[in-house]
């Protein structure tokens, strides 16, 4: 019995001790678990940051290699440059692109199974073109590739994002992986990224062909609009000159007939400065013809710049505006010249006369739209063309002093038919 108490005493004191530096040890465990977390923590954010940021250097590196594509539109040719940089870059099993209506290109394992053209025949491409949200396809089952049946096909797993222009899908771009590969929350990540630069990348492209199609149809408006007035004042110098010198009355008409096909030329809204500089040439033979020796001209135009591109009908009409409100207006003979000058890579073309000048009050207005004259298009259009095609920087400048004359100076950047500038 004294044996039992004195056992059952010996188990109550090492309780009491064990409990005792249970008690020491429990804000100790505590504290090391808490460290441990936090450390997990900084750790995983840590990752997930270099994840995020490598997603992002992935998606700029593959926009920036895929933009000169995408600005020639979303077609077959384009889509499979763009296929290919995007599993270079992102390192997948395939790479798919398609339009609403047909797949453009098909890069990777399974080509020979794949073909641009087809027509999209998933159930999950349709959904997404349809709803516009992306779709994660987890399984062959959930891919539900009609041709699985007819062929081993290794895909197992997709993610399919829509390709958006101004809020409509435009196509869809899905990255692939194989029945040995994972599609990682990183690859969905990237994706999506790059979904959304290249739907940017399609919306500036188109914003960019809408601009070309408005400078077009503006210029071809502007072909329309040539003066009457000019056109049948020199049909008089023709008709007056036929009777005192027929030979030279033929030149003008043929000098005429050559105006008239270099001004509703419609191909390309570019042109080298040589082209320009000659249509320039023969309105002045025809404005000589008239006036004599009050119109006198000096070109300034050194032969390495004659294949420098500017806009077609863009000197002629100051040329034209300089002859009309400088030359005819002012009392005795006048110059009109044309200097051309390089800085850096910018283009200066200066047009000068010495005529009357223009008023201080309307100077202001001169580059307004609807404002000028000039073959009908007016140096106003051709200031608004200038910046639709090049952007805010370039445009005309126009100095005047009334008595004095008038100094409208063109700045445009440097391109030659060599750069591929050529429109």
């Amino acid at each position: 019995m004294i044996f039992q108490s004195l056992v059952i005493l010996g188990v109550e004191l090492m309780l009491v001790l064990v409990t005792s530096q249970m008690k020491l040890l429990i804000p100790f465990l505590i504290g090391n678990t808490l460290f441990l977390l936090y450390h997990l923590n900084l750790e995983y954010k840590k990752a997930a940051r270099q994840a995020t940021e490598r997603n992002a250097e992935l998606s700029f590196k593959i926009a920036n290699q895929t933009l000169p594509y995408l600005r020639r539109g979303l077609n077959e040719q384009n889509a499979e440059y763009i296929a290919k940089i995007i599993q270079e870059i992102g390192q997948v099993a395939a790479v798919s692109i398609t339009d609403r209506e047909k797949q453009l290109a098909y890069l990777g394992v399974g080509c020979d199974q794949h073909h641009p053209g087809d027509k999209i025949l998933t159930r999950a491409t349709r959904d997404v073109i349809q709803s516009g949200v992306y779709k994660i396809v987890r399984t062959q089952k959930e891919l539900n590739c009609p041709r699985q049946n007819i062929c081993d096909c290794p895909l197992a797993a997709a993610v399919i994002v829509p390709l958006k222009c101004q809020g409509e899908v435009v196509g869809t771009m899905k990255l692939y992986e194989t029945k040995d590969g994972q599609l990682s929350s990183d690859l969905i990540r990237l994706a999506i990224g790059m979904a959304e630069l290249l739907g940017i990348q399609i919306e500036l492209a188109e914003l960019d062909h809408q601009a070309k199609l408005a400078a077009e149809a503006q210029l071809n408006a502007l072909q329309a609009q040539i003066n009457p007035h000019f056109f049948f004042n020199v049909l008089n110098t023709i008709i007056a000159t036929s009777r005192t010198s027929p030979n030279r009355s033929r030149r003008l008409l043929i000098h005429l007939a050559e105006f008239f096909r270099k001004a509703l030329k419609s191909h390309g809204s570019l042109i080298t400065l040589r082209e320009e500089m000659s249509f320039v040439k023969t309105y002045l033979i025809l404005e000589k013809a008239r006036f004599g020796r009050k119109l006198h001209f000096k070109g300034e135009i050194p032969e390495e710049l004659m294949n420098a591109l500017v806009p077609r009908l863009s000197i002629q009409p100051l040329v034209e505006n300089a002859v009309k409100h400088g030359i005819t207006e002012k009392i005795g003979n006048g110059v009109v010249s044309v200097k051309v000058e390089q800085i850096g890579q910018e283009l200066y073309i200066i047009v000068a006369d010495d005529g009357v000048g223009i008023q201080p009050e309307r100077l202001q207005e001169v580059l307004k739209p609807g404002v000028g004259s000039g073959n009908g298009v007016g140096m106003a259009n051709v200031h608004e063309r200038l910046i639709g095609h090049y952007g805010e920087e370039y445009g005309l400048q126009i100095r005047s002093q009334p008595n004095i004359g008038t100094t409208v100076t063109m700045h445009l950047p440097l391109t030659t038919i060599e750069d591929g500038g050529l429109l």
